[in-house]
């Protein structure tokens, strides 16, 4: 059996590959114990211990591990993961991961801006019920949700608790009918100084925004949310089946 070779690319390219895969290492539970050494991962990605250097320093300035002498190189937080499979609210999504609590910040009735009443298919200026409310995993701000919803229902929603219930779940309550789908769009932006502040993050941190527009059964699009979510601590994912 041939032995493998060393990769023969620049330094930068090697670093980012062990980057990449150590990344995900990271955020799928490994290295409980701790990183293996410079030595021992250049052995396995037949690289140079400079561009695993190199490599650590990306993920040392992102903030998943901690280096110290004498010590090692340890995993610093860990990603949650937010699933795109099925439809349910962040106290749904992570159940297994501890208690979701809402900060509301605003919840009241407002004009519906064109775009918000195009999606939602109300009249422009119709009034729809907004709510904007900072999301928590324990002390950790997870997200910054706004939410737009049709009148009728946001009037009843606001009837029920905000800080320990999820949206989709008052919905259903209050509507009697199961939400049917959603059509989802998500994009990085930079952390605006308002955000950042409010999220805990460096300013221009990188967020997940995601627009969501969600559908009761029936077809009719109730709830159009714009949520921030912190990209340090929160990995997307999803199970693709090739079409024909």
């Amino acid at each position: 059996m041939t032995e493998p070779t060393p990769l023969r690319r620049p330094r930068a390219d090697q670093a980012r590959l062990v980057a990449d895969v150590v990344r995900h290492q990271i955020h799928a539970g490994g290295y409980p114990d701790g990183l293996p050494t410079e030595a021992e991962l250049a052995a396995e990605f037949l690289v140079s211990r400079n561009a695993v250097r190199q490599a650590l320093a990306v993920l040392k300035a992102e903030g998943l591990i901690d280096r110290e002498p004498k010590v090692g190189t340890r995993v610093a937080v860990r990603k949650y993961d937010h699933g795109l499979n099925h439809l349910v609210g962040l106290k749904e999504t992570f159940r297994d991961y501890g208690e979701i609590r809402n900060e509301v910040r605003a919840a009241m009735t407002v004009s519906a801006p064109p775009s918000v009443a195009a999606r939602l298919a109300v009249a422009p200026g119709e009034p729809v019920v907004f709510i904007e409310r900072l999301r928590y995993l324990g002390d950790l701000p997870l997200s910054l949700d706004m939410t737009y919803l049709a009148r009728d229902i946001g009037d009843a929603v606001l009837e029920h608790s905000l800080e320990h219930n999820d949206v989709f779940a008052l919905i259903e309550l209050v509507t009697g009918q199961r939400l049917g789908g959603a059509d989802v769009a998500v994009e990085a932006v930079s952390a605006d100084p308002h955000s950042a502040a409010i999220l805990q993050v460096p300013q221009s941190a990188s967020l997940l925004l995601l627009e969501r527009l969600a559908h009761l059964d029936d077809g009719r699009p109730v709830d159009l949310e714009y949520i921030r979510l912190r990209g340090d601590r929160i990995t997307l994912r999803s199970n693709l089946i090739r079409g024909e």
